[in-house]
């Protein structure tokens, strides 16, 4: 088998999306899981300018636009089960489109309660459960969750919640992630710097709580790794990583694998630099964790996750002109999409024969979009001198 280093570093890109006519940052990807021959495959896109963005996969032409008026669209995800699209919303709700209807209405409404922002989500591996984390308002800021399970009577209905978790978090509730398989562990992370894991089967909030380990700094992005996802990662919006062991909570062995605060200190980037961290990826036949980040120039670099530290392996360029904003790995076939600040939507393949396209520059974008998306300085990071 290829290795993951040699499959990235033979990426080329084979599709560029086509132009639309606002700018906008592309904040979120993620692909449909279900494969029918007669059927192209989706992707949808969180976008700056407040809507979700389907696209055909292959061509990367839009197929249709969902908004999330009057709220501030978080996340993007499909059900593993069917072509259905969700993101939560600053106005109280999880929003459920169907991704081959052209109706901007969500065929799906999930309620939170009237003073609820939703500012992350995700949905169970069995698509029976969502669970999405709200902004602090005064002191509550709550886990809030319902059940998904869909029928035909069920469209177009507003679903209400099953209960909350609210003693666990004390600031916004930046990050949920469900286990991979085991839909009853979820994996939340906060601004308050504590990323909590959750067994959702066990009745009240007190013993659902597995554990908690701390970032010391608010978390940008939470995932599972390892065998049988019994780890768990962070990034911080300070560009910090964390990786815990959940195999030793029951041992006298510390859970904890890998703590850096800042990775542009400590990553030796060869030929570039660092200016950010991305997303992780956990490679299931390999067992490796794989941690992507970029430079403010485009460039992204796929670091490798080892006990002693984060290792450089390859990095990708010629693609974005500016600051990387989100991935979406396929496994299967090895394939890429990247988006960025330059509201462009990549498709890479490996070993692909490389099209020749003409390089967009940065975009301006009006500033109230900098006050909902995570900005990263313009200059790129000066390492510390060693005193």
């Amino acid at each position: 088998m290829e290795k993951i280093e040699e499959q990235f570093a033979n990426l080329n890109i084979v599709k560029r999306s086509s132009g639309t006519q606002e700018p906008t940052y592309l904040l979120g990807i993620d692909t449909s899981k279900t494969v029918q021959a007669e059927k192209e495959s989706l992707v949808a896109v969180l976008c700056s300018n407040e809507s979700i963005r389907i696209y055909d996969k292959e061509r990367l032409n839009v197929l249709r636009e969902f908004s999330g008026n009057p709220g501030l669209l978080h996340g993007v995800k499909f059900a593993h089960s069917r072509d259905c699209v969700y993101s939560s919303c600053t106005d109280g709700t999880v929003k459920c489109w169907d991704a081959r209807l052209a109706s901007d209405k969500p065929v799906q409404l999930f309620k939170g309660y009237p003073s609820n922002s939703f500012i992350s989500f995700d949905v169970s591996c069995n698509d029976h459960v969502i669970c999405a984390g709200t902004e602090k308002v005064e002191d509550d800021v709550l886990l809030v969750f319902w059940d998904a399970r869909m029928n035909s009577q069920d469209l177009a209905t507003t679903i209400n919640s099953l209960g909350t978790y609210s003693e666990t978090h004390s600031d916004d509730i930046t990050q949920v992630c469900f286990h991979p398989s085991n839909p009853n562990m979820i994996v939340s992370g906060s601004a308050d710097g504590l990323v909590n894991v959750f067994d959702i089967s066990v009745d009240n909030e007190e013993d659902a709580l597995v554990t908690t380990c701390n970032s010391v700094s608010s978390v940008s992005c939470v995932g599972w790794s390892g065998k049988d996802y019994k780890q768990i990662y962070c990034m911080t919006h300070d560009e910090g990583f964390c990786w815990w062991d959940l195999n030793h909570l029951d041992t006298d062995e510390s859970i904890t694998c890998l703590n850096i605060q800042d990775v542009r200190e400590v990553v030796n980037v060869k030929g570039g630099i660092l200016d950010y961290l991305i997303g992780g990826l956990y490679h299931e036949k390999m067992d490796k964790l794989f941690v992507v980040g970029g430079a403010n120039t485009g460039m992204i670099h796929l670091m490798s996750c080892t006990t002693s530290g984060l290792i450089h392996v390859t990095s990708l360029q010629g693609g974005h002109a500016t600051t990387v904003r989100s991935f979406c790995w396929n496994m299967q076939d090895g394939s890429l999409l990247t988006g960025g600040e330059d509201a462009q939507l990549l498709l890479w393949k490996p070993g692909a024969v490389e099209k020749t396209f003409a390089k967009k520059g940065s975009m301006k974008i009006a500033s109230s979009v900098y006050q909902r998306v995570r900005v990263h300085s313009s200059d790129s990071y000066k390492r510390r001198k060693k005193q």
